[in-house]
């Protein structure tokens, strides 16, 4: 990876000196020359189109020194669980793009990616909630666009920043991004290095009960897992304007992310007096990395000034490393020392192809088309090993080799349309799903496997009235799927501790989810909703008790889930110096399942996000910003308890106004803990945990550079189709 990066690098660097000779050879000495303008002003934080919230990262400052998933736990209507999931108005199961492409992961890969992405890198992230039928039907909760920094203007230019954060441990984050552009050809670099150092510390108390609802014993189990991890990722490409009509591009992106961990963790057994019966100390370790690369080639051409057509052609590669280890020390009358190791290594390889066509009907309808293939494939391996303290030998119950194959073929189509003070959209998806999954057996396990072959319609769209200048309502509408990760679909058994094990389903099917919003907006800044959606074949964790007090997490379909939700947003300048930013949902969530008996669960919630910019002087500005969430629940056994962080932070810029200096502190009061009740078959279990969240971060940014005096050429009258036919 060090190879790619430095190659990819050299490339940047290359096509920047032959860019440049290139130019300068044809330039035209007769040319006049343009005076050079600068025009500066302030991103809303917040921006509000039709069916999406756009999230400007740079514009809050307490967004210095933090990852792309804590950026996304303070961003309005999100929300994100103890193991890394993300929801969205109060609902689970979101599609995750990056630069408008998936990333193919899910759970803790996805949580691990996103964690160990720097803020710096990105520009805006995009909330979806009524996505067209030009996207992947995925996400019962819509779709959240992660869109990292590129820079279209013409010249030389670029953007450093460096982050020092300390908590309980030292974190550190840097980007670069370059970008060179004049005449036909444009080339950009995006580089990130990011370092954090972190913990996480869990108390679980669990009881086990009889029949008749007595005490018959408890888990004490207090534990402290600290990790160190570092990430490098590089994004680097080539735009070339072949004509006024035609463009292509390609990009090339890659990343490293590297994660060790060290854990101790206390299992005490207790009488139902709560006398010690006996007690297992266990020392962990693990060792994680991801390495992934990606080729991304695509083309756009205008037809007409009313027709484009465009392709994309992607590539991408996962390789995931994750070793584990595990000493199991026994005191009391039963005294042992156990051992257990498993190398875990799974690969991912994609392959994806989608063209669109739009066609301009007038000057107020659009009509677009499009088809998508990919195909998926993933490589998971479990080598387990037990030891009795002095020999090691392989645990053949917990191996694993388990080969995924998925390929999905889709179409859609759309038409846009405004009338007078009406406007809607209505578009349908069809997509086709085939999958294949082996698990192959060994001496101690017979080998299996299973297909399914499914296709469905996805409609959606939206209706509008623009009442006044001011006030304007909308109807949206929208099936989508979720389909369960290709991790969870394997069998393969994933340990957490002696007594609490996580394993795949492969018999977890997708669920369904129609959803419905009825919205009222007052210029950009009030913006009112209410809706509904019901889910069919729920995803819920699934929890089963085994031999020897074991506990088994995995996942699976579970019945259904019915949310009613309303929601206010307000973004307002009460004064010249104050811009606040604030917004609040509700969410009335009924589930209803089986799980060995019949299960039902409700949960009222409400989660609000604020945020507050000041001016405070030219150079100088201010924030504070929170979120608060009350008690709520997203799967059907377990209950969590309210939590929220405060931070703020200090903006100055310097050096005429090219550089800024900040300095930020994150959850000041440490209150962003994660806490509830988990409810098993003959047993609950209460837990808390903490993480390094309480931290301070001091930054500098610096953008260098200006446009070039290039000379003045005619576009013609296809400007606009230029522009949209770039990337």
């Amino acid at each position: 990876m060090k190879s790619l990066i430095k190659y990819l690098f050299m490339l940047f660097c290359f096509m920047n000196c032959f860019t440049a000779m290139a130019q300068n050879a044809k330039s035209d000495t007769s040319a006049k020359k343009l005076k050079e303008v600068t025009i500066t002003g302030k991103k809303q934080l917040i921006e509000r189109k039709q069916g999406k919230t756009i999230v400007n990262v740079d514009a809050a400052i307490t967004n210095a020194g933090t990852t792309v998933l804590e950026v996304l736990e303070k961003s309005p209507g999100v929300m994100v669980d103890k193991n890394g999931g993300i929801s969205l108005q109060g609902k689970p199961s979101v599609l995750v793009l990056i630069d408008d492409k998936p990333t193919y992961l899910s759970g803790t890969e996805l949580s691990n990616l996103l964690g160990s992405m720097s803020s710096s890198q990105v520009n805006q992230i995009e909330f979806i909630t009524s996505p067209s039928a030009k996207y992947d039907a995925s996400g019962n909760a819509g779709v959240i666009n992660i869109k990292t920094k590129k820079n279209k203007q013409e010249g030389f230019n670029g953007n450093f920043l460096t982050n020092i954060g300390q908590g309980k441990y030292l974190k550190n984050n840097n980007s670069l991004v370059l970008n060179f552009r004049k005449g036909k050809i444009n080339t950009f670099l995006n580089y990130g290095f990011n370092y954090n150092k972190n913990f996480t510390s869990i108390y679980a108390y669990r009881q086990y009960f009889d029949n008749k609802g007595d005490v018959t014993s408890a888990l004490d189990q207090p534990s402290y897992l600290g990790n160190e991890g570092h990430n490098n990722s590089l994004k680097t490409g080539i735009d070339f304007y072949a004509s006024e009509k035609t463009t292509f591009g390609l990009t090339l992106s890659g990343s490293l992310v590297a994660r060790k961990g060290a854990g101790d963790a206390i299992a005490t057994w207790l009488s139902p007096q709560k006398a010690v019966d006996s007690a297992i100390t266990t020392y962990s370790g693990s060792d994680f990395r991801l390495r992934n690369g990606a080729v991304n080639v695509y083309g756009r051409h205008n037809i007409t000034k009313t027709q484009d057509i465009g392709f994309d052609l992607d590539y991408l590669k996962y390789s995931i490393d994750n070793d584990q280890n595990f000493q199991n020390i026994r005191t009391g009358a039963v005294a042992y020392n156990q051992g257990s190791r498993g190398d875990i290594p799974s690969k991912l390889e994609i392959f994806s192809a989608k063209a669109d066509y739009t066609l301009q009907l007038g000057k107020n309808a659009k009509f677009e088309a499009g088809a998508k293939s990919s195909s998926i494939s993933t490589d998971n391996t479990a080598n387990y090993e037990l030891s009795d303290g002095t020999n090691w030998k392989e645990d053949l119950k917990k191996s694993n080799h388990f080969l995924y194959k998925e390929n999905i073929n889709s179409v859609y189509s759309s038409l846009e349309h405004k009338i007078n003070r009406f406007s809607y959209q209505l578009g349908v998806r069809y997509e086709n799903t085939h999958y294949t999954g082996n698990q192959l057996g060994n001496a101690s396990q017979a080998g299996s496997n299973f297909s399914k072959n499914y296709q469905d319609f996805f409609p959606s769209g939206y209706l509008s009235y623009q009442v006044d200048s001011a006030n304007s309502f909308s109807i949206t509408a929208g099936r989508r799927i979720d389909r369960p990760a290709y991790q969870k679909l394997n069998p393969f058994v994933f340990i957490i501790n002696k007594y609490t094990y996580q394993r795949g389903n492969p018999f977890f099917l997708p669920q369904y989810t129609w959803n419905f919003e009825l919205s009222h907006s007052y210029k950009q800044l009030l913006t009112t909703a209410v809706s509904y959606s019901g889910i069919k074949n729920y995803f819920s964790q699934l929890f089963l008790s085994e031999g020897d007090d074991i506990l088994v997490y995995t996942e699976g379909n579970v019945g259904q889930m019915y949310n009613f939700g309303a929601s206010v947003t307000l973004q307002v300048s009460p004064t010249k110096w104050w811009s606040l930013t604030a917004q609040s949902n509700f969410n009335y969530k009924k589930l209803s399942g089986y799980q060995n008996v019949n299960y039902k669960s409700s949960v009222k919630q409400l989660h609000t996000s604020m945020n507050n910019q000041f001016k405070l002087s030219k150079t100088l500005n201010g924030e504070i910003s929170g979120f608060y969430t009350t008690k709520n629940r997203n799967d059907l056994q377990e209950l969590l308890s309210p939590t929220g962080q405060v931070s703020a932070g200090l903006a100055k810029t310097i050096l005429k106004g090219k550089g800024t200096l900040r300095l930020t502190a994150r959850d000041i009061f440490y209150t962003q803990s994660m806490e509830g009740m988990t409810d098993f078959p003959g047993a609950n279990e209460y837990f808390i945990l903490w993480r390094d969240s309480q931290v301070i971060n001091a930054g500098f940014s610096y953008r260098f550079g200006k446009p070039l005096k290039a000379a003045k050429r005619s576009t013609g009258g296809a400007g606009d189709e230029i522009n949209r036919a770039g990337t």
